[in-house]
């Protein structure tokens, strides 16, 4: 069942613009498939599915080969081997890295493109990131939470 779901996310997320995983969970849904949003969120991770602008600068779900998922794993290794605190004020986020890491993962948070960001200053331990609105930066804080525990 869950390879036929697996199998079902990709056709979708290659047909459609599916912006959550609350469309995504629908989507599922109306094609047969009992799912809760929390089984949603362990198919995209296994996946590895991305969130990726479209021509419309609409955020999608999208897949990477896998030279990009090496990649993201390695990106997201950064994160998760640096960062020590994350914080939204306002629309700008501040993280908090270990000595001599804001730059590595500063770089990591541009590569991975994890928001609508307008821009990142990294010093030595500290990275500022101004965020384009509050939702959007509450919204960052969460993704570089999850992917520190990952």
């Amino acid at each position: 069942m869950k390879s036929k779901r697996h199998s079902k996310i990709i056709e979708i997320i290659n047909e459609k613009v599916i912006e959550t995983q609350e469309e995504l969970a629908e989507e599922l849904k109306q094609a047969g498939f009992d799912v809760t949003q929390a089984t949603v969120s362990r198919d995209i991770k296994t996946l590895k599915l991305i969130k990726t602008q479209d021509i419309d600068g609409k955020y999608k779900y999208s897949i990477l080969n896998e030279q990009k998922n090496d990649m993201v794993d390695k990106l997201t290794s950064i994160l998760n081997n640096t960062v020590i605190h994350v914080e939204n004020i306002d629309k700008m986020v501040v993280v908090k890295t270990l000595s001599g890491s804001a730059s590595a993962a500063a770089e990591a948070i541009d590569t991975l493109k994890l928001g609508d960001v307008a821009g990142t200053i990294a010093g030595d331990n500290t990275i500022f990131i101004l965020v384009r609105t509050l939702d959007k930066a509450e919204e960052l804080v969460k993704t570089i939470l999850k992917m520190m525990k990952e």
